[in-house]
């Protein structure tokens, strides 16, 4: 029996390139940078399936280019990079992974706020500069505590509520602002729903976990930025495109706001001459809001499994366009 042919687009954690391995025939971008445009054309061309990651862009050119592709398999939880609509209306399924990179990412939005609001990069950099001339002075990098403050959550999905059960142990007022109210959540989390002009003004931290579309793009900006507390410290580790980053490096400096914890940028990597680098109050990471060898590793699983169920003829775990199999019937795509 042929194998069916699958493009993988970076190497992944085992075990899925096993998992996919043993039942197609594989081939794997080996960088470490993401395949470029021309490649990824190329490579995609007579394949069944695709894995990919959120730095590829799946758009309807990519698409188009593989006329046998049965099943887009997304390494992510988010699937902005992929023209979804046209790989509906070309039958194609399209998987991903939401929920399993969900404490991984909390565990990091909590991180960001705790070294931001103790100015954690700065002391780093005092101690390694050499800067630390005193043993101890009672002025030396005060910062803010977090125990007991108001956190407001932007999106209370997974990942939401999951910073929100993590903020209870702090003993910290919890606000939220989602598109729909959940009294249930509400309490379960001892949390109160406020507009989000009204939780922009109330919150000592603000933390975003919504998705990016173009209704949320740059949601949070100067006007909004103007609402926030001086002391208040914004976290960002949903997408970059959520923040108007001029804005907010502009609020920093100016010091509308204290500080600032981001994992994501509305062009990744930051830009060498981002007004975000120059500024002391903020803390950067690059994009690790999943990055624990557990997270990937189970990520590398989901996405070979959401894969081989669709070649198998079989409902994924994680099917995002359910709406494709009124369009391409499971039965159809079966090839082993």
């Amino acid at each position: 029996m042929i194998k069916p042919r699958v493009y993988v687009t970076r190497r992944t954690l085992q075990p899925g390139l096993e998992l996919l391995s043993s039942r197609c025939e594989v081939t794997v971008h080996q960088g470490e940078e993401p395949p470029s445009r021309e490649e990824l054309i190329r490579n995609i061309r007579g394949k069944d399936g695709l894995l990919c990651m959120l730095t590829d862009r799946i758009d309807s050119e990519v698409i188009g280019a593989a006329p046998s592709l049965k099943v887009i398999s997304s390494f992510s939880v988010g699937v902005d990079h992929i023209d979804t609509a046209e790989a509906t209306r070309r039958g194609i399924y399209v998987t991903y992974t939401p929920g399993v990179l969900t404490q991984a990412t909390a565990d990091l939005a909590f991180t960001l706020m705790m070294a931001a609001a103790r100015r954690i990069s700065e002391a780093d950099r005092y101690v390694r500069n050499g800067e630390w001339k005193i043993g101890w002075s009672p002025t030396m990098l005060l910062g803010e505590e977090a125990y007991g403050k108001t956190l407001g959550i932007v999106g209370l999905g997974r990942i939401g509520s999951a910073v929100a059960e993590r903020a209870l142990g702090f003993r910290m007022k919890v606000l939220y602002h989602s598109r729909t109210r959940s009294p249930e959540k509400e309490k379960k989390l001892n949390a109160e729903y406020r507009s989000l002009d009204d939780l922009l003004k109330e919150s000592d931290f603000v933390s975003l976990h919504i998705p990016f579309t173009e209704k949320t793009r740059q949601i949070i900006d100067r006007q909004k930025l103007g609402l926030m507390k001086k002391n208040a410290v914004l976290i960002n580790t949903s997408r970059g495109q959520v923040v108007d980053e001029d804005a907010l490096a502009e609020a920093l400096e100016k010091g509308w706001i204290a500080g600032a914890g981001l994992d994501v940028y509305s062009t990744e990597p930051l830009p060498a001459d981002s007004p975000l680098l120059k500024l002391k109050n903020t803390v950067l990471s690059p994009h690790i809001g999943s990055a624990t060898h557990q997270t990937r590793s189970l990520m590398s699983e989901i996405t070979a499994k959401n894969l081989l169920a669709v070649l198998k003829g079989e409902e994924p775990p994680y099917l995002f366009n359910p709406e494709v199999k009124e369009i391409r019937p499971l039965s159809e795509i079966k090839v082993f």
